[in-house]
């Protein structure tokens, strides 16, 4: 067993977007990276051999709320964690719940303890407290697992603001002491990943950033954005964390976002991204392509035949014509989630896959600025 590794390969002339690998047992991460949203232990409307072979996804993402709840920990410790149970064989990282613990806002009682919650499923009642987060988590058997933190709303009060931050760090000790208490479990390296928070104050953000640092993780992670804030105040928020926080370390960037959202925060320093855009939009026909946006369900792709985005080197996406596609939607074919999840999951790939090429040439500024409007504009 081997902690987690981060080696920086290069960073681009003229701004803070870097490349670099992180080293995992259970494989390599090429950074920038973008990390499907598998919640319940599946990225919906994809396979995990689709997540192989069309994708070519290098980590997903498991949500530890859904998890324990569906099927259960006593289900995933007797498969042997979740890697064995859904037959992903390649990194996984843990959300911690938290975010979903904020979702539920009239269901849950924060304390110092932890959070008192009720399931959304049977209305059962359960308390998530930074060591029983890292036991479950533990039990889930990621590579990366994140760290249990109370994520304020937008906006939030600067008492609230403060007082959450101060209690996500308290939980944050917490949970380093209890994986120092306990094994590493399945036989591989589990690495803690802390989040700042600090909503949009400067001196919270800053403070949280700069303790976040201290405890010297394998990776840091940046929560607490995208939750309703203008898109200028999550870069501000992202720039001003990742001045705080090391360069050796990767930096994950919670929640994030739009293709446009993901090359800015490359451009700020930011390593890793996750977000249910792709697979959530696409579902309900939205797709992002090489050429811009398209609603496929509008009829002027009702006689356009050609492919969804040749320029992909996806099958999904080179095979099935627009006309196809948007017929499947009309009709309301299952075929049309998994044919737009797996073209839109394709192409983020492809994008931070372009960034990181475009980082190592040292021209991944001009790059951005000249692709964000063709990635914006509406076909």
């Amino acid at each position: 067993m081997a902690a987690l590794s981060f080696e920086l390969q290069g960073v681009d002339n003229n701004s803070k977007a870097r490349a670099g690998v992180i080293t995992t047992d259970h494989g390599q991460i090429q950074t920038p990276i973008f990390m499907p949203v598998g919640t319940a232990g599946s990225v919906k409307a994809v396979t995990q051999q689709q997540l192989y072979s069309e994708i070519n996804a290098q980590i997903i993402l498991g949500n530890t709320y859904h998890l324990y709840l569906r099927p259960g920990m006593e289900v995933l410790e007797a498969a042997g964690g979740l890697h064995r149970f859904n037959g992903w064989h390649r990194p996984i990282l843990t959300d911690s719940g938290g975010y979903q613990v904020f979702s539920l806002a009239e269901n849950r009682k924060i304390t110092e303890q932890g959070v008192l919650f009720q399931s959304h499923i049977d209305g059962s009642r359960h308390l998530f407290t930074p060591e029983s987060v890292m036991d479950i988590q533990r039990t889930i058997g990621a590579d990366i697992i994140m760290a249990f933190d109370e994520c304020p709303p937008y906006p939030s009060e600067y008492k609230y603001a403060k007082n959450s931050m101060e209690l996500t760090h308290r939980w944050l000790d917490r949970c380093f002491t209890r994986l120092a208490e306990t094994p590493d479990k399945y036989g591989y390296s589990q690495n803690l990943f802390p989040i700042v928070q600090g909503s949009t104050y400067p001196d919270l953000r800053r403070a949280s950033s700069e303790y976040i640092a201290s405890r010297n993780a394998a990776g840091n992670a940046i929560g607490g954005l995208s939750v309703g804030e203008p898109e200028e105040m999550m870069y501000e928020y992202t720039a001003l964390c990742c001045e705080y926080l090391p360069e050796s370390k990767p930096r994950y960037l919670m929640g994030v976002g739009t293709p446009w959202n993901i090359l800015e925060g490359i451009s700020l320093g930011v390593d890793m991204f996750d977000c249910v855009m792709p697979t959530r939009n696409g579902r309900n026909g939205m797709l992002f392509t090489t050429a811009g946006v398209v609603n496929i369900r509008n009829k002027k792709w009702a006689t356009d035949f050609s492919v969804i985005d040749a320029s992909l080197d996806c099958e999904t996406s080179r095979y099935y014509t627009k006309a196809y596609l948007r017929h499947l939607f009309v009709a309301n074919e299952i075929l049309a989630l998994q044919i737009a999840s797996i073209h839109n999951l394709a192409f983020y790939l492809w994008l931070v896959k372009e960034a990181r090429a475009h980082i190592l040439a040292g021209d991944f500024n001009n790059w951005k600025q000249n692709i964000i409007p063709v990635l914006k504009q509406r076909l």
